[in-house]
């Protein structure tokens, strides 16, 4: 069994995470950490658990005890955890924040997409789990990289729910705002831009157009539905080749054949994948569940991988049939 702890266990990702960890076979929950909610039965925060786990936050940090921490902290927060505690030699980590997402001089963490880096994932000790949206993002464009079709201008459109933007209510988080709405926030600026053009640099080394990517609230709880388009002169027959190609030996991601709706991947691991021709331009719609696929379902497929697991092992989970 895989002894595990979980640090910043409060949130909806943390929620989702315990989920999945505690319905895995092959772990073992030893501790969920959290100052404000110590001694607080889990159930109590994540009311999805009731009757699931009898597990209380707790302020304590039994490192010793355990093979594998997660961090659902706050950005910024695992940084200066890993500055100011000493780690057993053998713990393996993996971080859902942006701490270390990015490739800079010192940083062991190895990016963890499978699609892209499923080998060096497989040998990690310390792994950085991509963001929601840059995970539905690199997935549509991908094959396209590997096969250095990526020659100007990406334009992307992405939609996310509102767990998105975290457990702690703020103005545009609020339901009277949110629902019945749609807005724009951080546009050609978001934070994930980074981690999209680093990847698509690892496998086009060419790659230098710009990525323009325009976000948008929902008025739903999850999921995100991104479109890109581009300038392609392949035809969609060879497209649809290249994608089938790429991802035959990939457990979550899949060609659909016709243009996906979001209920298809909420509460799942999976993402979708629909590219067609326009003329002269290429459309991807990409979809995926930011909870799941875009944050603790990537993160526990991360976990089988880093033990040698199947790779879908505690990850069969199913869209509603609604």
């Amino acid at each position: 069994m895989i002894r595990i702890g979980v640090i910043g266990g409060a949130g909806y990702t943390a929620g989702e995470l315990i989920r999945l960890l505690i319905n895995h076979p092959d772990t073992e929950l030893v501790f969920v950490h959290s100052n404000s909610h110590a001694g607080h039965p889990l159930a109590e925060v994540h009311a999805g658990l009731y009757g699931e786990t009898a597990l209380r936050f707790t302020e304590e940090l039994a490192l010793e005890e355990i093979d594998l921490l997660f961090f659902c902290t706050a950005h910024g927060d695992t940084q200066k955890f890993m500055e100011t505690h000493s780690l057993p030699e053998g713990l393996k980590i993996i971080d859902l924040s942006t701490d270390y997402r990015h490739k800079k001089e010192g940083n062991e963490f190895v990016y963890g997409l499978p699609e892209l880096n499923r080998r060096r994932i497989c040998q990690a000790k310390y792994v950085a789990n991509p963001g929601c949206f840059a995970t539905c993002i690199q997935l549509a464009l991908l094959p396209l990289a590997k096969h250095l079709l990526l020659n100007g201008e990406i334009h992307t459109h992405a939609i996310t729910g509102s767990t998105g933007a975290g457990v702690k209510p703020s103005d545009t988080s609020h339901f009277s705002w949110r629902n019945d709405n749609i807005s724009i926030y951080k546009p050609f600026t978001h934070q994930h831009l980074e981690e999209v053009n680093q990847s698509l640099s690892q496998l086009q080394n060419s790659f230098s157009g710009r990525v323009n990517f325009i976000p948008f609230r929902g008025n739903f709880s999850r999921g995100i539905f991104a479109t890109i388009y581009l300038d392609c002169k392949v035809d969609e027959k060879e497209i649809r080749r290249l994608y089938e190609d790429y991802y035959n030996d990939h457990s979550f991601t899949f060609l659909a054949e016709k243009s996906p709706d979001l209920k298809q991947v909420i509460n799942t691991n999976k993402c979708l994948v629909y590219p067609c021709k326009h003329e002269g331009k290429l459309l991807i719609v990409s979809v995926i569940d930011n909870l799941l696929k875009g944050a603790s379902g990537q993160a526990v497929h991360n976990m089988n991988l880093l033990f040698g697991l199947e790779e879908t092992v505690g990850l069969h989970l199913k869209p509603s049939a609604f």
